[in-house]
């Protein structure tokens, strides 16, 4: 299964954004690009293009996936009925390994995804181990009965903290590993920082 292997840091950095929690302090320390020096002249006004590109990719970068896979589903969202970067936001958060971070049992979306690639979940009591899959109301995200005694879940508190609040489309019950699909999330579920149309107008070009 083909990943995105960068260093998270770096590309944090490179969007100005913190793509992973740990990403956080590093910004803190340092804010310019990698590989970028210090200049006192002024700096030059990104174009457009520029800035349409950059929020593709923070936000590909955001929810781990690679640019076959992200202009995918821009183009799978413009068929749909409703604005088409809201639908692509809905459809991000509908990932097996969104959902298991959102819940809480993961630390970060990267977590998320190697504990769902390593089959560590059932659908529907079904074995998976496909980070993309998508979850729709009515369905069932589970532990694995074997996956629930190994090490990691067995420290979850420790590894990964119950978030102060979960989305409603979700509903988590943290003792059995077990999240259940309520709704469909909405563009409030996604992060409110993301300039969706920005994607919109990159893809119409």
């Amino acid at each position: 299964m083909a990943r995105d292997r960068q260093s998270i840091v770096k590309m944090s950095r490179r969007e100005g954004y913190a793509l992973h929690p740990k990403a956080h302090k590093a910004l803190v320390k340092r804010t310019g690009m990698p590989g970028q020096q210090a200049s006192s002249g002024r700096p030059s006004k990104p174009s457009q293009y520029a800035i349409q590109l950059r929020e593709k990719q923070k936000v590909k970068r955001l929810y781990g996936l690679l640019e076959r896979q992200f202009s995918n589903l821009m183009a799978e969202a413009s068929k749909r009925q409703g604005q088409s970067g809201a639908v692509l936001l809905q459809m991000l958060e509908q990932r097996a390994d969104n959902a298991v971070y959102r819940s809480g049992l993961a630390p970060s979306r990267r977590a998320a995804r190697q504990l769902v690639s390593h089959g560590h979940f059932l659908l529907n009591d079904t074995r998976i181990d496909i980070p993309s899959i998508k979850l729709n109301p009515g369905d069932t995200l589970q532990i694995r009965p074997h996956s629930i005694k190994s090490d990691y879940f067995k420290r979850i508190d420790e590894v990964s903290p119950a978030p102060t609040t979960i989305p409603e489309w979700l509903k988590v019950n943290r003792k059995k590993g077990e999240i259940k699909i309520e709704s469909l999330p909405t563009r409030e579920d996604a992060e409110q920082d993301i300039n969706e149309q920005l994607i919109v107008e990159y893809y119409s070009r």
